[in-house]
């Protein structure tokens, strides 16, 4: 049975919640990537910031993503996984939250993320499309990830 560790991306880092829009941008831009997870001081999750958060709730509300915090877009529930989950539980939060990516959690700690694309890499192409036709058919439940 396939569990979520063998399929996430390990590198994952969160920006801290203090931390400016602009800081989050350039994360992404140096990381390729187009998400993180929000991290307290005390290394606990509050949430997930997109690119798409970042020009829709700031740029595009004429906002100064210099002054703009990370906790400022932190809403709603953070939604994680365990490392040692089995992959369909995975996929099941993801179709249940409508959410791309997850943060994943060993011991307390962020130890990568498992997305979407991580899934479609490693599974079958059955489970896959309805994976992908889950989360994109549905209104989302919640604007986390």
């Amino acid at each position: 049975m396939s569990v979520v560790r063998e399929f996430m991306t390990t590198n994952a880092q969160c920006v801290k919640e203090d931390q400016t829009l602009q800081e989050a941008a350039v994360m992404m831009r140096d990381l390729d990537c187009g998400s993180l997870p929000i991290c307290g001081s005390e290394g606990k999750l509050k949430g997930f910031i997109t690119d798409r958060d970042i020009v829709l709730k700031c740029v595009a509300e004429a906002r100064d993503p210099r002054e703009v915090r990370a906790r400022d877009l932190a809403q709603g529930t953070p939604h994680w996984i365990d490392a040692d989950a089995n992959i369909d539980e995975a996929i099941a939060m993801m179709e249940k939250y409508q959410v791309r990516r997850l943060p994943v959690i060993a011991d307390h700690n962020l130890v990568g993320i498992i997305s979407q694309g991580d899934i479609a890499r490693n599974y079958s192409e059955e489970r896959v499309g309805e994976l992908v036709e889950h989360i994109s058919a549905k209104k989302p439940m919640q604007n986390m990830a």
